[in-house]
């Protein structure tokens, strides 16, 4: 015979484990959708070559 007794200490313990796990979830969808924001947001992303960009640069005018 198996002893199933459950305790109110366990139930406790679930409730509280439960409470962590949803606001880690909580997190963990908060920093998805930030980055997720963020990457959308920046549109084309150049690398860090050390040589100056042409985007960065301002248009030069011709002489005529």
């Amino acid at each position: 015979m198996a002893i199933r007794a459950e305790h109110e200490i366990h139930r406790r313990r679930f409730s509280r484990n439960l409470g962590v796990a949803l606001a880690l979830a909580g997190f963990a969808v908060l920093v998805f959708a930030l980055s997720v924001v963020k990457i959308n947001s920046v549109g084309q992303v150049e690398g860090f070559d050390h040589q100056p960009r042409a985007t960065a640069l301002p248009p030069v005018e011709e002489a005529q």
